[in-house]
């Protein structure tokens, strides 16, 4: 028994409605880090900043990363089809996964180019290097607080990769102004700070990319679902007029969607067609009451008063 019932309009206004708010908060967050990244180019050129040019390589990867999950999000949307027939909603985990690698990689890539630096000769950046790196800091922690918010709401891992790629660029931006700052005022070490200030932003960002990597890869292993989302589901099924049990219950999210399978007990003395009546009333209300239910693969087993 897997082939979906008719959703109601209210439950379809719903599900398009969480892939519309995704795609907004990633295509805002593209546009943010595509100036930020031209600004810190500019700057870091200009002004002989290490740590500036250093944020702006960083600020590509998260340009090309808010592609792949804008793209993603488009994938994950699409229905069923033959050589899918559970659908694409594992493109948006797999964009979570892309985006915690690209964080690694790049903040390794500017580790090493940090140290080459070291040995060679090294200038102290005027103090307005540090006020491009401050309109960054404050402008990336905007970004992060809304596209949290929203990763929140949908309980979406690419989204949340994004966020924390935000906020992470927004303390290495945050440092990268305070070091750059406080540098003229620090006599013979003003000329390390730069440097150290970029180094400190790769361990932040490498730590960031393993964080994002270890919770995105928790949903593509299929972990059981948040306790209140399969307490929601066992509520909603029980609520079901002659079911008597729940024997097994199994919730996993794949993207901004859940897939259910679940095995129902009922009175051993009904007909088949009683039973199976019964399974459809219970799938019906999963899929009319949570929207974001993909899926409901159900068994109905028999249940006696011995048990």
């Amino acid at each position: 028994m897997s082939v979906s019932p008719p959703r109601d309009e209210a439950s379809i206004a719903i599900r398009d409605r969480v892939y519309v708010d995704a795609k907004r908060a990633a295509l805002w967050g593209l546009g943010v880090n595509v100036v930020l990244m031209l600004a810190k180019l500019v700057g870091g050129f200009l002004l002989h900043s290490a740590a500036l040019i250093a944020d702006a390589v960083n600020s590509i990867g998260d340009v090309t990363s808010s592609l792949a999950v804008r793209m993603s999000l488009h994938v994950a949307e699409r229905d069923e089809d033959d050589d899918h027939p559970y659908g694409h909603t594992k493109a948006e985990s797999i964009a979570g996964i892309c985006v915690s690698l690209m964080v690694v990689f790049g903040a390794g890539l500017l580790a090493i180019e940090t140290l080459s630096r070291l040995s060679g000769p090294l200038r102290t950046p005027t103090v307005f290097a540090g006020v491009v790196a401050a309109i960054c800091c404050v402008v990336k922690e905007v970004a992060y607080q809304y596209t949290a918010r929203v990763a929140r709401r949908l309980d979406s891992s690419a989204l949340q990769a994004t966020a924390w790629d935000h906020r992470s660029d927004a303390f290495a931006s945050g440092a990268i102004a305070v070091s750059l700052f406080a540098a003229p005022q620090l006599g013979w070490f003003a000329v390390y700070v730069d440097p150290i200030a970029a180094l400190c932003v790769c361990v932040l960002l490498i730590y960031t990319g393993f964080k994002i990597f270890r919770t995105t890869a928790r949903e593509l292993m299929d972990q059981q679902a948040d306790a209140e989302t399969v307490n929601q589901v066992r509520r909603y099924a029980s609520e079901v007029d002659q079911v008597r049990e729940i024997e097994k219950l199994r919730v996993r999210k794949s993207g901004l969607e859940f897939f259910i399978e679940i095995h129902v007990q009922v009175d051993g003395t009904l007909t088949v067609d009683q039973g199976h009546r019964i399974g459809h009333e219970v799938k019906d209300r999963l899929l009319t009451k949570m929207p974001r239910v993909r899926d409901v693969h159900l068994h109905v087993e028999p249940w006696h008063a011995t048990e």
